[in-house]
């Protein structure tokens, strides 16, 4: 498949992503059962993620979005931008960060940064595809949906310089 001026291959299947992300719902809601959460998930990328993750959760839940992004092309700048930052309702509530992929960590720990500055009561990562080997943060992953290499990826909110998001399952760039 040609995706921009790239060939990807298949990765991820559509079956393979849905219990992933059935897991990682069914581990969040019993971690806030009987309470209520505000999820914020990233844009542009985490879209799909989050919305087919909502839909499974248990528990009472909140969406805002925010949206802050590094990367260009393939790889990440190394520079955070903040175009729409959390809102101040997450004050004294327990909030969950859901991102697409975390990779050198980055882009979270620039995000951990601004929310402890709102004071919520609790903050949890939830990421669908975690890099270890790229992970250079500080801070703990509390869900991830599966670990994968370096390789680049597209398809199911995740882009190639704005496209392939549409993609149902998940492509790795073919070299």
């Amino acid at each position: 498949m040609i995706v921009g001026d790239k060939h990807f291959k298949p990765f991820i299947s559509e079956a393979e992503l849905a219990a992933i992300v059935g897991r990682l719902a069914a581990e969040v809601s019993a971690d806030y059962s009987g309470g209520s959460l505000v999820a914020c998930p990233i844009l542009t990328g985490a879209y799909l993620f989050a919305a087919d993750l909502m839909r499974r959760l248990t528990v009472d839940c909140e969406v805002s979005f925010v949206r802050y992004s590094s990367y260009e092309g393939l790889s990440s700048s190394g520079k955070v931008r903040c175009e729409l930052p959390f809102p101040p309702s997450v004050e004294g509530r327990d909030v969950l960060i859901v991102e697409d992929v975390v990779d050198s960590g980055l882009t979270i720990q620039t995000m951990l940064a601004d929310l402890r500055a709102l004071r919520p009561r609790s903050v949890k990562v939830c990421t669908l595809f975690y890099k270890p080997d790229a992970f250079k943060g500080t801070y703990r992953i509390d869900y991830a949906g599966k670990a994968i290499g370096n390789e680049f990826i597209v398809g199911y909110g995740m882009d190639y310089d704005g496209r392939g998001r549409n993609l149902p399952s998940i492509y790795v760039i073919d070299e």
